[in-house]
């Protein structure tokens, strides 16, 4: 059963993000994956800035995150477009989790991961103007991106204000399997 790290790149508490993450860890679970919802909230890190690293090291939030990535197969990201770009706090994660530690290259959290990236906005781009952006830094860092990924525009409106599903679930679910697949192939190779 593939391990499944699952996140928002928004802290908002009602963000369309965490709500399309809330719908894709379902999917994921329901697939098989054995998945691990967190909120970068409870991980609050400052700016990445290489002479508070230098002066005191990693903070014990970039540790326990470091130790998350390490510890699963794959990442599930839903994160808000910010002026055609990932968002701060996303990247600002990313960064962090990426440093070197005690002789550890910074890529090891990284190495052997597949994830499935996405978005939601309630414009009519559904976020997807971000969505290479967030590729090609996960590509740098080693991470396997799958080549399918979710856009949702008018995400304002897309999801049932009672139960929270998402209205027309399909091209979600259809990503959430692949990746539980596409990470279960890679755990055997």
């Amino acid at each position: 059963m593939p391990k499944i790290l699952a996140f928002s790149g928004s802290i908002r508490r009602d963000a369309l993000n965490r709500k399309l993450i809330q719908v894709a860890v379902d999917a994921a679970r329901a697939a098989g994956g054995d998945v691990t919802l967190i909120d970068l909230a409870d991980y609050p890190l400052p700016l990445y800035n290489g002479d508070l690293e230098d002066r005191d090291g990693l903070p014990d939030n970039a540790l326990r995150l470091k130790a998350l990535f390490k510890d699963h197969d794959a990442l599930l990201i839903a994160s808000p477009e910010y002026n055609s770009s990932i968002p701060p706090l996303l990247k600002n994660t990313i960064d962090w989790v990426s440093r070197e530690w005690q002789g550890e290259s910074g890529l090891v959290p990284y190495q052997n991961k597949v994830a499935a990236i996405m978005a939601a906005s309630p414009g009519q781009f559904g976020g997807m103007r971000m969505l290479p952006h967030l590729r090609q830094i996960l590509n740098t860092l080693g991470v396997l991106v799958l080549p399918g990924q979710f856009s949702l525009s008018g995400a304002d409106k897309a999801f049932d204000e009672e139960s929270g599903a998402l209205k027309s679930p399909a091209r979600l679910h259809d990503l959430v399997l692949e990746l539980v697949n596409t990470t279960a192939a890679v755990k055997r190779a």
